[in-house]
């Protein structure tokens, strides 16, 4: 559909130049058949999906632009009753909104035992398995990579080379280290004998390697910026890379970047995996760092020598010759940018860049990165920056990378320090850097045991640092934050615990947190999905608007068959809130045992509405708390009735006059 971007099309018309045999196809027969559309790899589309000012198009025979009938198909204005399927990585899924989506499919990678049958698997030879499998065993990073098929590929084609070669050194323990040996390995073993027994140096990159991984290198850097992870024979020649040529003088090519045909005749290029080319755009990055954004020129087919002129990007990643001065600004910058993206677009990409400041991997990858400020000062400002980086609101999830940073540059200290808070016995005694609780989430996230209550008020740290323990709400059955305000950011990562079926929250506790309408929309996406098994909900004085208190309880319908408390104390809910609630309550799937609405600006009204529900739907409630608000014992007399009643279930009703039998 790239190819096609810029054609208009009316729905029949694009599903014909897809699929000819319904050139005869009549447009009403369209609305009488059950079609399915399948979408696969939104992630790969160059197509802008706006579904807030998109033109409406209903009709199959109107003409549009391609990604306003996407748009209007996804919605449900085109075709209401066809049904869609998408498949997509997660951060271009986002750009779905949640009110088209019905069901969400994750799949996920190897399970630890599948990575070790991988290995197992791959080579015949048990003792090369069995070093290989205590190797990336031994190193956190590389073994919750290999979850990624790709990257165990990638392990076995770099160990396998290391381990049944003379080639010493230093196995890789980062990914960082991993790519570059890949990045070698490839080069080199494509090469045929004769080239190879004719180099002085088989080990280090000739002058037509760096040329055309340089040119890759700006491929992968621009489109990385653009989302792009297909290219097209345009999108090549605008960087001066030459396929055929590149297939020739050097056998990466064929490795990791790969030629694709589709139904259409023109040929389609992708790199292997997004993290090859996220790792390619950070070496063109060093390399333009260190040459003062120089980059390759196109130069004529054949030509082989290397021409630098000086660009200007357009992106925002690329800094010019006068705005940065030193390299650990320059990795700062970059690093601030990347923790302000909410889909972690740009994590591996900063990783990278800092594990290509390590001096093993400058010395492997040589002139491919030229000269870069390697000496011992330097990397401890890096280092210093990044145990020093402030992320107050930002999302939690992005500030755990600058602990991946530290580990891609082999600094092992905050580990270690964590691993030592773990071991001891009073650690409520010691104060929390926010670097600390970013590594410390990280590690209670990838952590075997779950926790059974996790409560971020008993951490001694600042307030950032306890938002930055976030992301551990991921692997727990309780968890309670609170004092303090929580922005969306916050809160999807909280949503994100709640969505995954392989989570555990059984409880949450967000009172005192201050959710203005953006937060809790955010929490709500999680409460709605139907992987939510949430049992007990507390969000006392969150200082919950009208429409904030609406929403939460429409989010509730969706899913109400697990949550049997829920207490919404000290929040404006409202005579109009207790309407919505009582919405909740009167479905046949509501659970409810437990109630509590003390001091919400209730009135009258609102005990009349819950008697009625409560007769609707009186088999569950045993306790209800309406305490503190404008309600007299008079105005409750339908409850207490209702509570005589051999249906009903209500045992504790708490008023003015205090607690009611």
């Amino acid at each position: 559909m790239n190819l096609i971007r810029d054609e208009q099309h009316s729905l029949l018309t694009l599903i014909q130049r897809f699929h000819p045999t319904f050139q005869k196809i009549p447009a009403e027969q369209l609305s009488v058949c059950k079609l399915l559309f399948i979408f696969d790899g939104l992630d790969e589309s160059r197509l802008s999906l706006d579904f807030n000012n998109s033109q409406v198009v209903s009709d199959v025979t109107q003409k549009s632009s391609i990604n306003v009938l996407l748009t209007n198909l996804i919605q449900g204005r085109l075709l209401p009753s066809a049904l869609v399927w998408i498949t997509s990585r997660p951060a271009a899924a986002n750009q779905i909104p949640p009110s088209c989506v019905s069901r969400v499919t994750e799949v996920r990678g190897f399970t630890d035992s599948q990575k070790e049958e991988y290995f197992r698997k791959r080579f015949t030879d048990e003792d090369l398995s069995s070093r290989i499998i205590s190797h990336i065993k031994a190193s956190k990073s590389l073994f919750i990579m290999c979850g990624v098929p790709v990257f165990c590929w990638i392990t076995a084609v770099v160990l396998e080379n290391m381990l049944t070669t003379e080639q010493r050194g230093e196995l890789p323990k980062t990914l960082t280290d991993m790519y570059s040996h890949f990045l070698m390995v490839q080069t080199k073993r494509k090469k045929n004998k004769y080239q190879q027994e004719h180099e002085e140096n088989p080990q280090e990159l000739t002058e037509a390697d760096m040329e055309v991984l340089l040119k890759l290198g700006r491929l992968a850097f621009e489109h990385l910026e653009k989302g792009n992870i297909m290219f097209y024979q345009e999108d090549l020649e605008q960087c001066g890379l030459d396929v055929t040529e590149a297939s020739l003088y050097s056998g990466v090519c064929t490795e990791i970047f790969r030629r694709e045909c589709g139904i259409f005749p023109k040929p389609v290029y992708s790199f292997v995996h997004l993290s090859v080319q996220e790792f390619l755009a950070a070496v063109y990055m060093i390399h333009c760092y260190n040459n003062k954004t120089e980059v390759i020129n196109h130069h004529p087919k054949g030509c082989r020598q290397v021409q630098c002129v000086k660009v200007k990007h357009n992106g925002n990643l690329m800094f010019l010759k006068n705005s940065v001065k030193h390299l650990d600004e320059f990795l700062s910058r970059i690093l601030k940018k990347s923790l302000q993206s909410q889909t972690g677009h740009l994590d591996l990409l900063v990783r990278f860049l800092h594990g290509l400041c390590v001096e093993s991997n400058q010395r492997l990858l040589g002139s491919l990165l030229s000269q870069t400020e390697n000496n011992l000062e330097t990397i401890q400002k890096i280092v210093n920056n990044l145990k020093k980086m402030n992320c107050n609101q930002m999302s939690p999830d992005r500030s755990i990378n600058i602990f991946h940073c530290l580990m891609e540059m082999k600094d092992l200290s905050v580990h270690q320090e964590i691993h030592q808070f773990l071991k001891s016995e009073n650690q409520s005694g010691k104060r929390l850097s926010e670097i600390h609780c970013s590594a410390l989430a990280y590690m209670l996230q990838m952590s075997e045991e779950v926790l059974d209550d996790l409560d971020l008020n008993n951490f001694n740290t600042t307030d950032e640092g306890r938002l930055r323990l976030i992301p551990a709400v991921r692997n727990c059955k309780k968890f309670r934050f609170s004092d303090q305000q929580l922005s969306a950011n916050h809160c999807e990562v909280v949503a994100s615990a709640l969505k995954s079926s392989s989570f555990h929250l059984v409880e949450l506790d967000l009172s005192l947190t201050n959710l203005q309408y953006s937060a809790a929309k955010a929490l709500c996406s999680g409460l709605e999905s139907p992987n939510c098994k949430l049992e007990t909900l507390r969000l006392v004085n969150c200082s919950l608007s009208k429409i904030s208190c609406e929403a939460l309880i429409s989010a509730l319908k969706f899913n109400p068959s697990h949550l049997t408390e829920l207490d919404l104390s000290r929040n404006e809910l409202q005579d109009s809130g207790v309407f919505h609630l009582c919405g909740f309550l009167k479905s046949p799937r509501c659970r409810l045992k437990t109630l509590r609405l003390a001091n919400c600006s209730l009135s009258k009204i609102s005990c009349d509405a819950l008697g009625s529900a409560l007769k609707s739907n009186p088999s569950y409630l045993t306790e209800l708390d309406l305490s503190w608000n404008e309600v007299q014992d008079s105005d409750v007399q339908q409850l207490l009735d209702l509570s005589k009643s051999p249906d009903c279930r209500l045992e504790t009703l708490r008023s003015v006059s205090g607690w009611t039998r």
